[in-house]
C-alpha cells in the first residue's frame, strides 16, 4: 500500500500491527460504546492521570525511611567508648 492510498484511507479503518502476525485492516473500535468507558478521561477530565502529582509522591515516599503512621523503636547508642577502644586496639599492633 503507497503512502498516497494510506492517505486517502477510510477515517473508520485503520491498519494494525501485532507482533507475529502481518499488518491487517481492521474497522476502528468506537471507545464510547466500551463498558468501562466512564473510567477513561475521555469520559471525565476527573479520571485523568496526574504524572507529576505522582512522581512527586513516589519521591517524597521514597525519602522517607519511616512511614509517619509507622510504629517503630529507637535505639539511641554511643560510640564514643568504642572509638577510645578502637585506637587503644590500633595502638597496640
Amino acid at each position: 500500500m503507497s503512502q498516497d492510498e494510506i492517505a486517502v484511507m477510510d477515517g473508520g479503518k485503520c491498519i494494525l500491527q501485532v507482533r507475529g502476525v502481518r499488518p491487517f485492516f481492521s474497522e476502528k473500535y468506537d471507545i464510547t460504546r466500551h463498558p468501562q468507558y466512564k473510567y477513561l478521561s475521555d469520559a471525565d477530565k476527573k479520571n485523568a492521570f496526574d504524572v507529576d502529582g505522582y512522581l512527586a509522591a513516589m519521591r517524597r515516599r521514597q525519602r522517607q525511611v519511616v512511614m509517619q503512621e509507622e510504629v517503630f523503636d529507637f535505639y539511641e547508642i554511643d560510640l564514643s567508648d568504642e572509638e577510645e577502644t578502637g585506637e587503644a586496639d590500633a595502638a597496640e599492633e
